[in-house]
């Protein structure tokens, strides 16, 4: 299996990403996951299944606003009701489908166009009169999202709707070799950012700041998408907030980042974590336990593996301060990646215990793991991107990060560089910090949100 990372034009000299084959690819998958199911058609409101089917997309500004539709058949190409003029545009530049299938149309846009409109009543009549052509008005069809007033209309025409989604994510479920491609690519996008912030990360710089400047790099690189940037640092690390500020970087801080952006659609989730400065003996030890746990789990993935053995290596949520695993959710988990951020498989032991995926070549897949450290406010977070090969798996992303990486300022005096800061009291009472300096030791924290037996065991 080769995977190789390209830059973002086109080129006459070398085959990069083969779009043509891109799109066959992926059509042929969604029929084969349609010819699988139940079900009569598949019935598409979510932008990376429309992607995904058709190939096309428009603005991102209408990711969020389910104004696009596509309906898919067994044995025809799709039919695309896109946002008003993107359909012509379509009709010019994407003469991979037949032009009559290009169509204009719109739904109520998340319920800003009301039922007096008449626009949801017309997105029903659609889709039933195009069912009835093919006889198949009595078959159930596989929806992904689907807007209320929507829904009502389908139903009072008599038309079955069922879970689509399961079963077209699961057509992504293995990538193709131009999506690994494009995978590999976005990754190197990622690894250039963090390059940037290594550069600017220093006292006085807020997070906002460099999630501007990351914003910028990847959209001069090439991405198309830059969905979401965490930007974590010092107090706001334990518990992780899940959001930048506007606060401003102090020495000896500890930050992490999350980079969440596209190339051709393909994401990427990639964390780096980093000290300002110096580091304390508490930070360090935060991140080497951060560290094993990850590799720990990246050791495991190869075929016929588990997801439910890899979320077995991970700690209970009681073990690093939270009291379920509901409360500690995607701080040691691992996800699917491709047009959506979040993709089959997902690992996590809320939810691996009671279903399980076996790993595959051509599968990819994000895990991140996470772990405070005891000066109680420091946190360390580390992600890989990890593809299943045929004899075991390959890491996508390359920003250095096998031990914890100090930026910014080397702070000397007289007698040489200044060691890491013995840190300030912590902020919560000692009996809330991890006990876990010895790595052999149990790594075990009361519960921030208070006692709870839920271990989700296997």
């Amino acid at each position: 299996m080769r995977i190789e990372s390209f830059g973002s034009m086109a080129v006459d000299w070398e085959e990069r990403v083969n779009f043509d084959r891109l799109r066959c690819e992926r059509l042929s998958r969604a029929q084969q996951a349609l010819a699988d199911s139940d079900l009569g058609a598949f019935l598409c409101f979510d932008m990376n299944n429309i992607r995904y089917i058709t190939g096309t997309t428009i603005g991102e500004w209408a990711r969020d606003k389910l104004a696009r539709f596509c309906l898919l058949f067994r044995d025809e190409n799709p039919i695309l009701w896109d946002f008003g003029s993107a359909a012509a545009s379509h009709r010019l530049h994407a003469p991979w489908n037949d032009s009559d299938r290009w169509r204009a149309g719109v739904s109520t846009m998340r319920g800003s166009m009301s039922a007096e409109t008449g626009i949801a009543r017309g997105v029903a009549e659609k889709i039933k009169a195009e069912l009835e052509a093919r006889n198949l008005q009595n078959e159930a069809v596989g929806v992904d999202a689907l807007e209320v007033p929507i829904l009502f209309e389908l139903e009072r025409l008599g038309v079955r709707i069922a879970d689509g989604q399961r079963h077209l994510l699961d057509a992504r479920l293995i990538k193709t070799r131009d999506e690994l491609n494009l995978l590999n690519t976005s990754a190197m996008m990622v690894d250039a950012a963090y390059e940037l912030i290594y550069d600017n990360l220093r006292p006085g710089v807020r997070e906002s700041d460099l999630v501007a400047l990351v914003t910028k790099r990847l959209i001069e690189l090439g991405s198309d998408h830059v969905e979401g940037i965490n930007a974590i640092s010092g107090e706001r690390c334990a518990p992780h907030p899940h959001i930048y500020s506007d606060r401003v970087l102090r020495p000896g801080d500890q930050a992490f980042f999350d980079i969440i952006q596209a190339f051709h659609g393909y994401r990427t989730c990639y964390y780096r974590t980093f000290c300002v400065g110096n580091a304390t003996a508490a930070q360090r030890d935060a991140y080497r336990i951060c560290r094993e746990y990850l590799d720990a789990s990246i050791d495991l993935v190869k075929p016929g593996v588990t997801t439910q053995e890899i979320a077995a290596v991970w700690p209970r949520a009681q073990e690093f301060g939270f009291g379920s695993e509901e409360e500690a959710f995607a701080l040691q988990f691992g996800h699917g990646i491709g047009l959506s951020h979040w993709e089959k498989p997902v690992i996590s032991r809320l939810v691996s215990f009671n279903e399980e995926f076996v790993l595959k070549p051509g599968m990819i897949f994000a895990l991140e793991t996470y772990w405070p450290a005891t000066d109680g406010y420091s946190a360390a977070r580390i992600e890989e991107e990890v593809v299943v090969t045929p004899t075991g798996h390959q890491v996508i992303t390359r920003f250095p990060a096998e031990e914890l990486i100090v930026a910014g300022s080397r702070y000397m005096t007289a007698s040489g560089e200044i060691a890491g800061r013995t840190g300030a009291e912590p902020r919560w009472s000692a009996d809330l910090t991890a006990n876990a300096a010895d790595s052999g030791a149990t790594r075990a924290q009361t519960p921030i949100g208070g006692a709870d037996s839920d271990s989700r065991e296997p």
